[in-house]
């Protein structure tokens, strides 16, 4: 099965979105890839598989840390973010980038020594596949380690704007989260099964409740979610005007306020982290 709808979306949509918020986004995440790559038990030398690098920050952290002996090599359908992430870090000599569908890439047999993503395997069009596809590529016993989010009533950064935006804008069209998107797996019982489907052994999955750290006040972060997600996406349905988001960004921030802390904002946020070996 094709990922065409999630190629063009991250590529012409959401990538050239990502791409010039870039360091807020990266910053509001660095909890959910430090808890992958201190999860991942990644070591000097190693070869790494990065799937959904897209602008490479992940990548980038993981080359640290397989050091110059090591290389990471991030998979991403989305040539917009790829192609940032390739400029970013065209100095390294430790990465590599690969534009194509992980879901269908012929991988050479047995070429990583572990799996990582953070948010990027959420999308594909048939889990099962693509992870049997990825699994060609793993070396025997290679671990996979991989953060998607949890259950959306936990997950405020969405669920808090997606509800000001309700109420203020109107309703959206319903959306099947069992579909490929931010929240296909949300539900570790309906995911697990695909896993081992896959092939993969050792298939678990740990919630885990963490803070994001977004930069910047209340209002900056409600500038960053009329931007991308939810709000945007009501903005755009409801053919919003200037004032419309003008009193969203400010009503947004009247929540996300509460989250205000000596350190910054912290917005709560549930994580699943899951992980999985290919079989010795």
């Amino acid at each position: 099965m094709s990922n065409t709808d999630q190629q063009e979306f991250w590529s012409d949509r959401a990538g050239p979105s990502w791409i010039a918020r870039q360091s807020q986004l990266d910053a509001l995440f660095q909890p959910v890839l430090d808890l992958v790559l201190d999860s991942a038990d990644l070591t000097a030398g190693m070869r790494v598989l990065d799937v959904g690098c897209g602008t490479g920050t992940s990548v980038a952290q993981a080359a640290d840390r397989v050091g110059a002996s090591g290389h990471v090599t991030g998979i991403d359908i989305a040539q917009t973010m790829l192609g940032q992430a390739e400029r970013t870090f065209s100095n390294r000599t430790n990465v590599s980038f690969a534009n194509n569908d992980a879901q269908t890439y012929p991988f050479d047999l047995e070429q990583f020594d572990a799996l990582i993503s953070r948010f990027g395997v959420m999308f594909f069009s048939d889990t099962t596949a693509a992870f049997a596809n990825m699994a060609r590529g793993l070396c025997k016993g290679a671990r996979l380690t991989m953060a998607a989010w949890g259950p959306a009533p936990k997950n405020p950064f969405f669920m808090t704007p997606a509800a000001v935006a309700k109420t203020m804008l109107g309703p959206l069209p319903p959306v099947d989260r069992t579909l490929p998107g931010p929240f296909a797996f949300e539900d570790a019982d309906r995911i697990l099964p695909m896993l081992r489907d896959a092939g993969l052994t050792d298939v678990a999955v740990q919630s885990v409740d963490l803070a994001l750290t977004p930069a910047g006040d209340a209002a900056t972060l409600a500038r960053l979610c009329c931007d991308i997600g939810p709000a945007q996406s009501a903005l755009q349905h409801h053919d919003a005007t200037a004032q419309d988001r003008a009193n969203l960004e400010a009503a947004i921030a009247a929540q996300f306020a509460a989250n205000d802390t000596a350190q910054g904002l912290r917005i709560p946020a549930c994580i699943n982290l899951y992980s999985a070996r290919k079989p010795a």
